[in-house]
């Protein structure tokens, strides 16, 4: 036992002394979240992969177990489990301590603006900003005019989601601009299988086409009205720093280079080849503000905030690059 101990916190972790549940102990749904975060609190896991702290760490996992969605679990919270249920709910709580996984990968699905997605190890766990932004800012039912960036979101005839990964943002965008033929294009042979899933499952075979290649090489001199991008963007530093949790993801979706700026740098080289003339490029690329601003002081960036971030997104618009 002190061996695993020492081993345990060789990998950044503690081991667990939390008594474990006896069989009729945890009854309801509310019960085993109120369990399970605090089992995940005295583990000290990581929250970055669409839940932010334990409690909603907790009822993802719950409500996934269960076939339920997020939003039905203020109506099922005082629902009895089954005993059968209860053995699957407190498994993934084990599984997700032992293993440190992100638990969109133990229960392979990830929510993004409410609609589900399927996602495993072969790609990064989806958690862009951008779903976010295309709501606020180029949707045609949009609240306020004022913000949206195009003067039409209709009008939209093309789209490139760069570095697509899962391809969530290529759906969200294919549900945004209804008009839209997408294009969405990754390096990564794994995480085009996966995208291709997540397509099919919405039935968009015909409007999101996979391309797999390096950047803009598979796309030839091909024009978009708008390119989105969630690029590798962790630089030296925060690759070294990364929990097991993210350790767990494909590093070639997270690295970013020394500055983190390596393949954003790349984008916006070859941006303007690829756009139209009233195209722009909406970018994600997380802390690397500063030094991208250094690196590009003659390009007027408009930094776009969301409700769980500051100045992690950009647009530019094709005139400007």
């Amino acid at each position: 036992m002190a061996k695993r101990a020492k081993a345990d916190a060789r990998r950044g972790g503690t081991a667990s002394k939390f008594p474990k549940a006896s069989s009729g102990e945890l009854v309801t749904l509310l019960d085993f979240v109120r369990y399970a975060a605090s089992r995940f609190v005295e583990a000290k896991l990581v929250f970055a992969h669409g839940t932010t702290d334990p409690v909603a760490e907790a009822a993802f996992l719950v409500c996934e177990t269960l076939h339920l969605h997020p939003d039905q679990f203020e109506t099922f919270a005082a629902a009895r489990v089954t005993a059968a249920e209860a053995k699957a709910i407190l498994d993934v709580i084990g599984r997700r301590i032992a293993t440190r996984k992100p638990s969109a990968y133990l229960v392979n699905k990830i929510y993004m603006r409410g609609l589900p997605f399927y996602v495993d190890e072969r790609s990064i766990v989806p958690r862009s900003f951008i779903g976010e932004l295309l709501d606020s800012h180029f949707s045609p039912e949009g609240e306020d005019d004022d913000s949206s960036l195009i003067e039409d979101p209709l009008a939209i005839k093309s789209v490139l989601d760069l570095c697509t990964g899962s391809g969530c943002l290529a759906i969200l965008a294919a549900r945004t601009f209804r008009n839209a033929e997408i294009d969405a294009a990754d390096i990564s042979r794994d995480a085009l299988d996966v995208a291709a899933r997540n397509v099919a499952e919405y039935g968009l075979q015909d409007r999101v086409t996979l391309h797999r290649g390096d950047l803009f090489k598979p796309l030839g001199d091909k024009r978009y009205d708008l390119i989105i991008s969630n690029p590798p963007y962790v630089d030296a530093e925060g690759m070294g720093e990364l929990p097991r949790e993210c350790r767990a993801e494909p590093k070639l979706a997270l690295d970013g280079g020394a500055d983190g700026l390596n393949v954003v740098r790349r984008i916006l080289k070859e941006a303007p080849r690829h756009l139209t003339s009233r195209g722009g490029l909406l970018c994600e690329i997380g802390r690397g503000r500063e030094p991208l601003e250094a690196a590009f002081p003659q390009l007027p960036l408009l930094w776009l905030d969301t409700e769980d971030s500051e100045g992690e997104v950009f647009w530019v618009g094709a005139a400007d690059l």
